[in-house]
């Protein structure tokens, strides 16, 4: 196993993004609906994903836009997000340590509560978000 190390650049970020999407392509429950979703655009979903925690977690702004839209439609439930932050937090634990890994963790948490809030107030408002 390699050393676990602080998350401090870019390629900190990639790492973790690409090993993070690389379970969840072949995860049972979420692989399917990202794949059906993303289809042959996953060099775009990882580049702006990089720059999401780029931005985030290093403070270089490099991402613009709406994180929610894009998720509003999927066809998720709770066990959807308990299953993409366990995944989000075991990728973490195993490559990295210290602050910035503890923030990654703590700031993936509240996007999937706030996500699973949303997409399920969406589904129960025919579509509209409020």
């Amino acid at each position: 196993m390699e050393e676990r190390v602080p998350i401090l650049s870019l390629d900190d970020i990639k790492n973790l993004v690409d090993t993070f999407y690389g379970k969840i392509r072949e995860d049972e429950l979420l692989g399917p609906i990202f794949h059906s979703r993303i289809q042959d655009r996953w060099e775009h979903h990882l580049g702006k994903m990089y720059s999401f925690w780029q931005t985030t977690l290093l403070g270089e702004h490099t991402y613009s836009g709406r994180p929610f839209p894009p998720h509003a439609t999927l066809p998720v439930a709770h066990e959807h997000f308990a299953r993409w932050i366990k995944l989000f937090t075991e990728t973490v634990d195993e490559l990295f340590t210290g602050e910035k890994a503890d923030e990654a963790k703590w700031r993936a948490e509240k996007i999937a509560e706030m996500f699973e809030i949303k997409v399920h107030n969406f589904q129960q408002n025919n579509g509209f978000i409020l």
